[in-house]
């Protein structure tokens, strides 16, 4: 006879949806029903999306860490005067773009703190400048949280601002500060950013705009099995919509720090199993999102591999430089050679093939 659980993964790979309380039943599994969940996951990963595992060549630009948030979860932001404060100026970032262009990256990816001095133009010039530089390129840029506060800036409707930032030259926008979409959490770990609703409303109307964007999950904290099922539903609410996600990003809290891990407000992050089961149980859940990211700047190249055999498809960028994340705590985050991705995806029997910013495969 099946356990439930077998009976439920069953009805998932025969085209049952997942409902939210299934998904709780699935992330608090603790025993070996972990590796059936895995294993149903990456079979439904086989099916949509083949063998093939994607990369994208892209250069991280942080422009600034100056920011008028303190996000309990954020070991990268400063406040003007600190004297490991940055601010790159219009030369800076037009170098750095250079550099970028001659790594021969097809896309320019940039997320920066909130600025006490920026306005829309501020993040329409930045745009700019990087367009100007690298004519080629894609730029992935901003996310709900800076859209929120050029508008707040300049007096503008946030659909105004992602006018201005698309005729610039934005190419798709970037889904983070999303963390996790339950008002509750939202108040411990970023008082300050936009709420739930207002995340989903500039999502939704970048994508009515033709600007597509990454979705992505900050777990590992303090949120509960629930609060994470009931995130990835909004997401697979917006996208039975608008079909405006490129892909599903998770994001393992890297905890060591943050201030709301020194604070004893967060746990040390999430665990092994944990790591699993976000992968697994959003390919799962998320039947409409075709591509799901292993991040190997949250959790080291190893568990990337292991999500790659639970339902992830895609290895993330190369990046170049990253300063989120290490300053957060994580090593190792600054770069990843394809030759390392080829590596990780021959050792499962797969293969790596670069894609663009919107999963277009490229030639060879």
């Amino acid at each position: 006879m099946k356990s439930p659980l077998r009976r439920l993964l069953d009805d998932v790979l025969a085209g049952h949806r997942l409902t939210e309380e299934e998904a709780v039943r699935l992330f608090e599994t603790r025993d070996r029903g972990v590796w059936d969940i895995a294993a149903a996951a990456d079979t439904l990963r086989e099916e949509r999306v083949g063998n093939v595992v994607t990369y994208v060549r892209n250069q991280n630009i942080n422009v600034t860490n100056l920011c008028v948030n303190a996000c309990g979860f954020c070991g990268f932001s400063r406040k003007p005067g600190d004297p490991d404060g940055f601010f790159h100026d219009e030369a800076a970032v037009r170098k750095k773009v250079r550099a970028a262009r001659g790594r021969s990256v097809t896309e320019v990816c940039t997320v920066s703190g909130l600025h006490p001095e920026f306005d829309a133009q501020s993040y329409v010039d930045i745009i700019s400048w990087m367009r100007d530089e690298a004519p080629g390129v894609h730029i992935h840029a901003s996310n709900p949280m800076e859209v929120a506060y050029a508008a707040r800036q300049s007096d503008l409707s946030t659909r105004e601002v992602l006018g201005m930032m698309q005729a610039a030259g934005l190419g798709t926008l970037c889904g983070t500060a999303a963390e996790i979409l339950v008002d509750e959490i939202r108040r411990t770990i970023c008082p300050e950013k936009i709420d739930t609703a207002t995340w989903v409303r500039i999502i939704r109307e970048a994508h009515t705009l033709g600007i597509r964007s990454t979705a992505t999950i900050m777990y590992g904290h303090c949120e509960s099995e629930a609060d994470r099922a009931r995130h990835l539903a909004i997401l697979r609410e917006i996208q039975d919509d608008t079909r405006g996600f490129t892909e599903f990003v998770p994001l393992s809290f890297v905890h060591k720090k943050t201030p709301l891990f020194r604070a004893g407000l967060a746990r040390p992050g999430a665990t092994g199993r944990e790591d699993i089961l976000m992968v697994a149980v959003s390919r799962l859940f998320l039947d409409n999102i075709r591509n799901i990211q292993a991040s190997w700047v949250k959790e080291g190249t190893k568990m990337a591999e292991a999500a790659l055999l639970s339902g992830a498809n895609d290895l993330g960028g190369t990046l170049f430089e990253e300063s989120i994340s290490r300053e957060a705590g994580a090593r190792d985050t600054d770069y990843l050679d394809p030759a390392e991705m080829r590596r990780m995806a021959g050792d499962l029997g797969r293969t790596l093939r670069q894609r663009t910013t919107t999963y277009d495969l490229l030639p060879g």
